[in-house]
């Protein structure tokens, strides 16, 4: 019974580890589509100060 247990916390210690890393990679992109966004922007401007 006592391995039943063990191979539960294990496997929430996992689950754990893998929503951490996940919750990392969603907010890198977040980051990463906010920087494009911003560069396009300067780029419509730059076309819009040429004419």
């Amino acid at each position: 019974m006592t391995w039943i247990f063990l191979t539960g916390g294990l496997v929430l210690a996992g689950l754990a580890v893998l929503a951490a890393a996940a919750a990392r990679v969603v907010a890198a992109a977040r980051g990463l589509n906010r920087e494009i966004a911003q560069i396009n922007e300067q780029f419509r401007l730059k076309e819009d100060l040429k004419g």
